[in-house]
């Protein structure tokens, strides 16, 4: 299987609003809730992408010659590349009816292990939910990290608690969740959350835990405030508010800020090696990828995972040669043009 035909085989099976395109540039889904578009005008997802392809590389090959090491260690965890896959939630719902939550993440998490990458997973309304994730994570050497919804404290609680019971070592929650239409009005409730709330739940959590829907330094000094160990710049695929900027414009101002204070991932539109290099360059310490995960296990199941983990390796190790750098600690500002 090769990594078109992995494009190929979820076109037959996502859907009908996911078209598991060539190039995932939010275009062709566009404002298409359920489904993986954007929010209102459905603009953001697209801007996410472009935003990555209006950021330059300075290319240099007059320089030490040898293989371009990949490898990095995020959260205490050794990575072959410093990218996790994202959490996606409600499947069946937003993508076809191949595969419950639970199956999904049953596929994902032990093939990103095998891949050398982690997994993010989602969380939904049904319990069993984030509680079969977190197993999966647990089953997997802790390779993976559980991401909860911002629900109320007592549920937050108990998702927490397995969570715990899992083995897990990293904890996060995607506090932006809170702007997604299918969490309003729901029991149990979810909203947003103050410093205080989170630094509550960080404590309570007991290991590194990482807040995810940051755009703004603002937010980031709040996260830090709570005492989070890190940040996903992220304004969820453009899911839940319309008019935002991209990640990649947000980016540098809030990696500057949060330099050697706390881990800073970011997400929303990256495709691609280049795109990961572009954001290390720019301050990331790594990468988060949801959509293009989706699709490789709609297309190829654990094998789809595998094949898309080592052409986004690929990608990067041939960036990084291109441009004179022989390890993940080498990239900086000075790759960027």
């Amino acid at each position: 299987m090769t990594y078109q035909d992995v494009l190929a085989s979820a076109r037959t099976c996502s859907g009908p609003y996911c078209k598991a395109c060539a190039v995932c540039d939010g275009r062709a889904c566009r404002n298409a809730i359920p489904g993986p578009g954007a929010k209102g005008t459905g603009t953001l997802a697209v801007r996410n992408y472009e935003g990555w392809q209006q950021v330059y590389l300075n290319m240099d090959t007059i320089c030490d010659g040898g293989e371009a090491d990949t490898a990095c260690t995020l959260f205490g965890q050794k990575l072959a590349l410093p990218v996790l896959a994202g959490p996606v939630g409600a499947v069946k719902l937003h993508y076809g009816d191949k595969y419950t939550d639970q199956a999904y993440n049953d596929i994902l998490v032990p093939a990103c292990a095998r891949a050398g990458i982690a997994a993010m997973t989602g969380d939904g309304t049904d319990p069993a939910v984030f509680e079969a994730a977190a197993r999966a994570i647990g089953m997997n050497g802790g390779m993976g990290i559980p991401t909860v919804k911002p629900w109320d404290r007592d549920t937050l609680f108990a998702k927490l608690d397995a969570a715990k019971a899992s083995g897990a070592r990293v904890f996060a929650m995607d506090v932006d969740a809170a702007g997604l239409p299918f969490l309003k009005g729901l029991t149990p409730p979810a909203g947003p959350k103050t410093v205080s709330q989170l630094r509550e739940i960080i404590e309570y959590a007991g290991v590194p835990f990482l807040i995810k829907g940051i755009m703004t330094v603002r937010g980031a000094e709040k996260a830090l405030e709570a005492g989070a160990a890190g940040i996903v710049v992220s304004n969820h695929g453009g899911r839940v508010q319309d008019g935002l900027p991209a990640t990649a414009q947000v980016l540098p101002a809030i990696a500057q800020a949060m330099k050697g204070q706390l881990t800073v991932l970011v997400d929303g539109g990256i495709r691609s090696g280049v795109d990961v290099c572009k954001a290390l360059a720019m301050g990331a310490d790594g990468c988060v990828l949801a959509r293009p995960y989706v699709t490789a296990v709609y297309g190829g199941g654990a094998e789809g995972v595998e094949l898309l983990t080592r052409k986004l390796q690929a990608e990067l190790a041939d960036t990084m040669t291109m441009c004179g750098v022989h390890s993940i600690a080498e990239i900086d500002s000075s790759l960027i043009f």
